[in-house]
C-alpha cells in the first residue's frame, strides 16, 4: 500500500510523486498537500503518521499547527475591515485601541503594524503565560511599552507579538476577538477546516509535532561577515532576536501544550488542513465556489511591498507587505506576484495570482533550519512544471 492518499487531476501526476518522495526519500513523518489553480482543487494529498507514539496514520481530516503561517490569516481579517470602510491602514492604532498611545506611539499607523515597522517585536517584562493566553494582559502591556527603534525607520519581524498587535486593533474594530472574526468572515464563508483557537473538540485530530534536528551552521571566520553576525545573534540572549522569543514567561516555545491550541495567538497558533490553507489563499486570489474574500483593489494594496534589506529582528533580508510575506529570489516560492507566509520548521501557505495557484504544505515533522526546505521546493517545481505546460 502506498504511503500516500489522495487526488490529483490529470496532468498533476509529477506532483504526486514529488509529494511521495518526500517520504521515500526525505523522512518525512506526516504530511499533507494541496493546490488550487484558478479556484479548482488539482492536488489533494496526504500521507504518513500523525503521531509516531501511537501509530495514528495521517487522515484527510488531520489538522497540523503551522506556526507563523497563520500570521496571513489576520491580515486577511484587517484589510477586509479596511475593504468595508471599517479600517483606514493609515490612522494611528490609538484611534481604534487608545491605549496604545502610551510610550509615544501615539502616531504609530496601524500599516506600521501589518509591515512589523512598530519596533514592538519585544516586551522588557514578559508576561505570564497563563495570563498571555486570556489575551487581556498581553495586549496590555503591548500598549504600554515603548518602540525598540524608531517607528517606521526600519523593519523587524514581529514574530510573536505581530498577531495579538493586529488581533487587537480587529477586536476594537468589530467587537469580536480575532479567531471569532476570522472564523466568521473567513473561514466559514468559504468552508475552512482552519481554526485560530481550536475548539477543544478539535484537539483529537491534531498531528503530534516531532522536531527533527537539523545541524546548523557555524559561525566559522570563512563564512561571510553578514552571515556570521547573523547568527550570532541567535545565540545572543540580548538580541531582538532572541528577545522575541521570550515576550510570554515561559517562552511559547514549539507549542505542543493543547492550551496553546485552543487560545487565540494569532502570530502562530493557526491550526488547519492543507487543503483549507490553500483554499484561503485561493479564496484571497478569486472565487471559490462563487465566494472571494479580498478584492482586486485590496489585494493590490494588501501585497504591494512596504519595507525591503536587512530585517532588524533576524538579520537576514525580508520584504514586508501588509501582513503578508513576499518571496526572495532565492526561495523557491518565488515570484513577482507571490505573496504568503512560511512557518517554524516547515509549513506553508501562498498564492501567486499571475499563475491562480495556491499552495498548502503543512507536516508534523519540523526542521529548523535558514535555508530552503526541500520537502516544499521540490513540490513546487513540480508544479511549475506541470503549470509551464499548461493554459494559462
Amino acid at each position: 500500500m502506498s504511503v500516500v492518499s489522495g487526488t490529483v487531476a490529470a496532468g498533476y501526476e509529477p506532483v504526486r510523486e514529488a509529494f511521495l518522495a518526500n517520504f521515500e526519500t526525505r523522512s518525512e513523518i506526516g504530511a499533507a498537500l494541496s493546490v488550487y489553480r484558478h479556484g479548482r482543487e488539482v492536488v489533494r494529498l496526504w500521507g504518513g503518521v500523525a503521531d509516531p507514539t501511537t501509530g495514528r496514520a495521517w487522515r484527510e481530516d488531520t489538522l497540523q499547527l503551522v506556526y507563523s503561517t497563520t500570521k496571513s490569516a489576520p491580515a486577511a481579517c484587517a484589510h477586509l475591515l479596511a475593504q468595508r470602510g471599517q479600517l483606514d491602514l493609515d490612522a494611528p492604532v490609538a484611534e481604534y485601541w487608545p491605549e496604545f498611545a502610551a510610550a509615544g506611539k501615539g502616531d504609530i499607523p496601524v500599516r506600521w503594524l501589518l509591515s512589523h515597522q512598530a519596533g514592538l517585536p519585544v516586551l522588557d517584562r514578559p508576561v505570564p503565560l497563563e495570563q498571555a493566553l486570556t489575551w487581556e494582559p498581553i495586549v496590555a502591556a503591548l500598549a504600554a511599552q515603548a518602540p525598540a527603534w524608531q517607528p517606521g525607520t526600519a523593519h523587524g519581524y514581529h514574530g510573536v507579538t505581530y498577531g495579538w498587535l493586529v488581533g487587537e486593533v480587529v477586536r476594537r474594530v468589530s467587537g469580536r476577538s480575532l479567531g471569532t472574526y476570522f472564523a466568521d468572515e473567513i473561514a466559514k464563508p468559504l468552508g475552512l477546516d482552519f481554526w485560530i483557537g481550536l475548539p477543544i473538540a478539535e484537539t483529537h485530530r491534531v498531528a503530534r509535532i516531532v522536531e527533527q534536528p537539523v545541524t546548523p551552521p557555524t559561525a566559522t571566520v570563512a563564512a561571510p561577515a553578514a552571515l556570521r553576525e547573523a547568527l550570532a545573534a541567535y545565540t545572543d540572549p540580548t538580541s531582538l532576536v532572541v528577545r522575541s522569543t521570550m515576550v510570554t514567561d515561559p517562552p511559547l516555545g514549539l507549542l505542543t501544550d493543547p492550551r496553546t491550541w485552543t487560545a487565540e495567538i494569532p502570530a502562530g497558533n493557526g491550526i488547519c488542513t492543507a487543503s483549507s490553507l490553500a483554499r484561503f489563499y485561493a479564496g484571497l486570489i478569486g472565487e471559490v465556489d462563487g465566494v472571494r474574500i479580498l478584492d482586486a483593489t485590496t489585494l493590490a494594496a494588501a501585497t504591494r511591498e512596504q519595507a525591503s534589506g536587512i530585517d532588524r529582528v533576524l538579520m537576514m533580508p525580508t520584504r514586508p507587505a501588509l501582513g503578508f510575506g513576499l518571496p526572495l529570489p532565492e526561495q523557491p516560492w518565488w515570484s513577482p506576484t507571490a505573496f504568503g507566509f512560511p512557518g517554524l520548521g516547515g509549513s506553508l501557505g501562498y498564492a501567486d495570482p499571475a499563475s491562480g495557484i495556491a499552495f498548502g504544505y503543512v507536516m508534523n515533522g519540523l526542521r529548523i533550519t535558514m535555508a530552503p526546505d526541500p520537502r516544499t521546493s521540490t513540490v513546487i517545481e513540480a508544479i511549475r512544471g506541470v503549470v509551464s505546460h499548461q493554459p494559462a
